[in-house]
């Protein structure tokens, strides 16, 4: 085992379908290549398939093969629910409840085994959970620096600086943010990019252009 310091990140998007799998996907390459025991984690995921009488989320299979680690599909996503919906209504309809201790317990089991950990949320920062508890109780329990995705497309400036706020309004370290292209035709994207990088309360992490291939992870560089 490697006797690098421990790291973990939560990850945390602006809307959803903002990239937050590719991005989380792209930094456990990135700590990989460096050295690092590296994986990533999807707590809870909508919209599984079910495979062999099991539900898969596509999100974890895709973090699971980023990383450089042979471990357990049920560690890497402990919640997985087959309607592609809120995964609080999802969790219901399953009768089941989104328990965050149980969640920690399954990252420390995973930050056990590796040097770092990189945690997906689903959806935006304030998603639901149960009655009582979102996304963002989430990211406060387990404590770490949060790492924003920020889905290029129009309305994204009022979306990113709303949800750094709260970020910062819940306590926790925004230790930077990301841009990734995921309008290909967005119209004023520098401007849009520069107005971010001089307002946002973070580091710029960098940006990830609009891609259509897995490729993009071996040559894009975040600054992390």
């Amino acid at each position: 085992m490697s006797q690098a310091k421990k790291q973990a990140y939560f990850v945390t998007g602006t809307d959803t379908g903002v990239g937050k799998t590719f991005i989380s996907s792209l930094l456990v390459r990135q700590f990989a290549r460096r050295g690092l025991r590296s994986v990533g984690m999807k707590p809870v995921a909508s919209g599984c398939e079910r495979v062999d009488g099991r539900l898969v989320s596509e999100d974890a299979a895709q973090l699971l093969a980023a990383s450089n680690v042979e471990l357990s599909i049920d560690d890497i996503n402990p919640y997985a629910f087959e309607p592609a919906i809120a995964p609080h209504i999802a969790a219901q309809q399953a009768g089941m409840r989104i328990d965050l201790d149980h969640i920690q317990t399954v990252f420390k089991r995973l930050q056990a085994q590796v040097d770092v950990v990189i945690v997906e949320g689903a959806g935006g920062f304030y998603v639901p959970l149960d009655e009582q508890h979102d996304m963002a109780d989430l990211a406060v329990k387990l404590g770490f620096p949060v790492i924003l995705v920020v889905g290029m497309r129009l309305g994204c400036i009022n979306h990113a600086l709303l949800t750094a706020e709260a970020i910062r309004q819940r306590g926790l370290t925004l230790a930077g943010w990301v841009a990734n292209q995921v309008d290909p035709g967005m119209a004023m994207l520098e401007e849009n990019l520069q107005t971010l990088r001089q307002r946002m309360p973070a580091s710029y992490l960098g940006w990830v252009p609009w891609q259509t291939a897995t490729d993009t992870l071996n040559v894009v560089e975040l600054i992390i």
